[in-house]
């Protein structure tokens, strides 16, 4: 198993695009616990495409993204940048990410320059304070099978991510509240390109949201096989500048499911209390037939 700053060099380098034209990047892919990409993976890749095409004082504050097909762990991905708008104040990309001559994700970003506005917030919610908190290598074990705790903690290794209770694969066939809230940070300092920090955030948004869904229901989830899904559409808005590399409080929930579908909601929070991202998963989450 890899050393936690070996991984998240790996996965810097993961991100660290190839660049082929003007507007053409290619990623390479790796695999994910199932046989599929890693959702993050594709999200964060497209948004390092489109970032690169964006003047450097204009921040990324929302993305929009849709995952057309299962993503070929064996294959690189080729990413396409459309310039659609370079406006005075915002800038608009939209990102299709190809395998295989078809498309497979779709991305549309928005970077803003920085400007003043009216500020105010959501307050912060009551959590545990994350160094209080085991963590994953400590956690998945209790739980799982060694080979899917292994699996799961070597596909996580760069990013410290820590649950304040107990996980869906943790509390099977006991229905609770559809909340759930991780800490997480990246394993190692990262260099202070805004857009980095943005990226990675990015990565590790899609490896818990729909969590809450699963915790309605007593399900534990791809891990254990009692469910079976993937992720739909992706969308998040950077409010406040934050640091992936420093403790991030990610507060979740689940306010729908039905139709073989879940809605997954959420807010990130700097650990000083501040707003720094909102996001919004839609999933498939069905119950696999005999």
């Amino acid at each position: 198993m890899p050393e936690a700053h070996d991984a998240l060099d790996a996965l810097l380098d993961l991100l660290d695009l190839e660049r082929i034209e003007r507007d053409i990047f290619r990623g390479e892919s790796r695999s994910a616990l199932v046989p599929r990409v890693f959702g993050g993976q594709v999200a964060a890749q497209a948004l390092v495409a489109a970032g690169r095409t964006v003047p450097e004082d204009r921040l990324a504050h929302s993305l929009h993204a849709y995952f057309l097909r299962p993503g070929d762990p064996g294959a690189p991905i080729v990413y396409n940048v459309d310039r659609i708008r370079d406006g005075r104040s915002f800038t608009t990309r939209r990102v299709v990410a190809v395998q295989h001559g078809q498309p497979v994700f779709h991305l549309s970003a928005s970077f803003q320059a920085y400007e003043e506005g009216l500020d105010h917030q959501a307050e912060m919610p009551a959590a545990p304070d994350p160094d209080s908190l085991p963590t994953a290598a400590e956690t998945l074990p209790r739980h799982l099978p060694a080979e899917i705790a292994d699996r799961l903690i070597e596909a996580r290794a760069a990013v410290d991510l820590r649950y304040a209770d107990t996980p869906p694969w943790g509390s099977v066939g006991q229905p609770r509240e559809p909340r759930s809230q991780v800490w997480f940070r990246t394993h190692g300092k990262l260099s202070d390109d805004p857009l980095l920090h943005v990226v990675l955030a990015t990565y590790v948004s899609d490896m818990t949201l729909l969590d809450s869904v699963l915790l309605a229901h007593g399900r534990g989830g791809w891990a254990v096989g009692d469910v079976v899904g993937a992720s739909l559409d992706h969308a998040m808005w950077f409010h406040r500048p934050f640091r992936a590399d420093e403790w991030l409080l990610y507060d979740q929930e689940s306010p729908s499911s039905s139709a073989g579908r879940g809605l997954g909601q959420a807010r990130i929070f700097t650990r000083d209390g501040r707003l720094a991202i909102s996001v919004i998963q839609e999933g498939v989450v069905r119950v696999p037939r005999d």
